[in-house]
């Protein structure tokens, strides 16, 4: 059973016909037909006489997931990390101080950083990367709603109400991810991360785990993933290349710029998936990638390829380098291990930022894939 699709026609003329003269007023561009879909929703939300309190919910939602949009959409160009971690941790702690220097080198190297906004380890992410490149994204709560003082009245700062569309703001604006000591909260954000990556709800990304030299907090934490998870069939033994352990800010600094040295971004189109990379690949490394990932392979082989047509339609990275492969749709660790392979073969010794990345997960059925 697939899920419900967004209809374009409400199926009353009268209607469809006020909607068409709607957009028209408000002026035609290339979007009109999801802005359609949108109003057409809300219509079916009326008719369909849901309780007000779902309506609010929907309106609320909305709204929150705009403000978001517009916080960040001035600052698309930039690759941004998201430093997760806990908002009890104090200044004089070592982990304080780690992520204050994790932050700074981002930022030397061209990136901006995404927090809860909060005190501890948020506050600290913030102050390494400082004011001019960092966000905050912050949750609403009774007890606690003020953002740390290091981006409150900031215009980068967006504040919700939902836990929902707040996630989905990290997600969809995150390039890469730091993810420190915390409690239930860090956990969850860390199990969902590694949820929606593992089954390809989300595009492939660099994880670290960071703490300091004596912390036993992710060893511990990763001794249940492998006895546990790994080791009782839960997960593939494949899943455990999804993140990096280290307790140098460094390391994970070079880890995750290294994610970008070469590879660029994803985009699935028709039945196959599409790696944009900045630097060509050999004839040999491109069999060297056939020979080591051939599991990954639904049928055919990685191969070479020009821009599809639906990249062109929406002029998506044009001057990139492009390989394509049939993916079996299920082996999401062992991609993001290719796509690490990929960066050995084409990337730089040195790499910072990455401009201009795209992360597009969605499958397209309806497009040509030629």
């Amino acid at each position: 059973m697939t899920p419900p699709r967004p209809r374009r026609t409400f199926g009353q003329e009268s209607i469809d016909r006020w909607l068409s003269q709607l957009l028209t007023e408000v002026g035609t561009d290339r979007n009109d037909d999801l802005v359609r879909s949108l109003l057409v929703t809300a219509l079916d939300m009326d008719a369909a006489d849901i309780d007000r309190l779902e309506l609010k919910i929907a309106n609320q939602s909305l709204a929150e997931m705009l403000n978001a949009w517009k916080v960040f959409n001035p600052y698309d160009q930039a690759p941004k990390v998201c430093i997760f971690g806990s908002a009890r941790t104090k200044p004089d702690h070592p982990d304080y101080a780690l992520t204050r220097e994790y932050g700074r080198l981002m930022a030397e190297r061209g990136w901006m950083a995404i927090t809860g906004a909060g005190p501890g380890i948020m506050q600290a992410g913030l102050e390494g990367a400082g004011r001019e490149n960092s966000f905050g994204v912050n949750i609403w709560l009774p007890f606690e709603q003020e953002a740390a003082d290091v981006i409150n009245g900031d215009e980068k700062l967006a504040t919700f109400r939902y836990f929902f569309t707040r996630k989905l703001t990290f997600m969809k604006e995150t390039d890469a991810f730091a993810l420190l000591p915390g409690g239930f909260g860090t956990l969850d954000e860390t199990f969902e991360l590694l949820t929606l990556v593992q089954t390809g709800k989300s595009y492939p990304v660099p994880i670290v785990l960071m703490d300091h030299p004596e912390s036993t907090y992710w060893d511990a934490w990763e001794s249940f993933v492998q006895s546990q998870l790994r080791d009782g069939g839960m997960i593939s033994e494949f899943d455990t290349g999804l993140y990096l352990h280290t307790h140098d800010p460094l390391e994970a600094a070079d880890y995750v710029c290294s994610f970008y040295s070469s590879y660029h971004s994803l985009r699935f189109v028709g039945h196959r998936l599409i790696l944009r990379t900045v630097h060509p690949l050999s004839d040999e490394a491109i069999d060297k990638l056939n020979d080591e990932f051939a599991d990954l392979l639904a049928a055919g082989r990685i191969e070479r390829t020009e821009a599809t047509k639906s990249e062109i339609r929406d002029d998506d990275n044009l001057n990139l380098h492009r390989l394509a492969l049939q993916f079996n749709d299920r082996s999401f660790a062992r991609l993001l291990a290719l796509i690490q392979r990929i960066n050995e073969f084409g990337g730089e010794a040195d790499a910072s930022s990455a401009r201009g990345l795209v992360h597009d997960v969605g499958p397209e059925p309806d497009e040509d894939s030629v």
